[in-house]
């Protein structure tokens, strides 16, 4: 066999193995279980309650002052 036969086909070789990982990696995300938090266990989301809690508990500058 050529030097060129043989170059030929362990560029297939690799070809068709980064392929196949490819084909894996791809099966593999397409597989996985992906979630949504409920608004509830969110710690980013402001509650209506506490937003106005804290509304209420601020003092600005020259107010309330005696």
């Amino acid at each position: 066999m050529s030097t060129l036969t043989i170059s030929i086909l362990i560029t297939l070789v690799i070809i068709i193995f980064v392929v196949i990982i490819f084909a894996a990696a791809i099966t593999k995300g397409y597989s996985y279980k992906h979630t949504v938090d409920q608004l509830e266990d969110n710690p980013y989301v402001k509650r209506e309650e506490d937003k106005t809690k804290s509304d209420t508990d601020r003092t600005y500058e020259g107010e309330n002052k005696g």
